[in-house]
């Protein structure tokens, strides 16, 4: 049984070293990490060599969106299942994490699993702590009570490969939202689940950079915007680092 890690990049030499050192010093159990790269300008890709099984670089006229960029990997990934997380994201114990992330998909009819969003705690605010904690348990209630598929961000998506590729991966068209677009449409068809035992930590960067009450009203567009009319609200999903 093997997982494939998936992890979209763009001018990420700041952070993907540490994530890929985490990540292959940390994880035993059977698994691939890919990184898929929308043409970056600095050195990503060629740090992304030293360590990751594969490299997937994007060559296009156009920006790739970062549902392009995960379908890449998805396109070249052996895994039963393939985890979609971000560059700056990581996990305290990589091969615990996973265990229990394997544990839960025992259950057949599981198709999906999100993990707990946490800021790192050197960089944890007091509006970290209470935002992602909101989402986290909205996610938690929607997905168990409702059976409505939904993540409190797409840091971190475990999905079955078979049951991805069955539904066509992700939109490639969505600028935003598409890890919402996604989780709707895999409850449609099997069960999705957060498990908070998974904690997934990540930077805040964009909070940081742009402020929560800007942030908060563009997931908020978004998620209306993907949902009533299958487009995202946002033209253009600037790149933060």
């Amino acid at each position: 049984m093997k997982i494939s890690i998936i992890i979209p990049t763009r001018n990420e030499e700041s952070i993907i070293e540490k994530t890929l050192k985490s990540l292959k010093a940390g994880l035993l159990i059977p698994h691939e990490i890919i990184v898929t790269d929308g043409a970056s300008t600095d050195k990503t890709v060629e740090i992304a060599k030293m360590y990751a099984d594969k490299v997937v670089e994007h060559t296009g006229p156009n920006r790739q969106t970062i549902a392009e960029g995960r379908n890449a990997g998805a396109a070249v990934a052996t895994g039963e299942f393939l985890v979609f997380m971000d560059a700056d994201c990581s996990f305290m114990n990589p091969d615990d994490f996973f265990k229990i992330a394997l544990e839960d998909f025992d259950d057949p009819k599981l198709v999906a699993l999100t993990g707990w969003l946490r800021v790192l705690p050197e960089y944890e605010t007091l509006a970290d702590y209470l935002v992602f904690n909101i989402q986290n348990v909205q996610s938690l209630f929607v997905n168990k009570i409702l059976h409505y598929g939904i993540s409190p961000g797409g840091e971190f998506q475990m999905i079955r490969a078979d049951t991805f590729r069955q539904l066509g991966g992700y939109k490639e068209h969505l600028i935003a939202g598409e890890d919402i677009e996604l989780f709707f449409r895999l409850s449609r068809i099997g069960r999705t689940r957060l498990d908070r035992r998974l904690k997934v930590f990540h930077t805040g960067r964009r909070a940081h950079k742009i402020g929560w009450p800007r942030l908060l009203s563009l997931w908020f567009l978004n998620s209306v915007w993907v949902v009533t009319t299958g487009k995202a609200y946002t033209k253009e999903w600037k790149v933060i680092r």
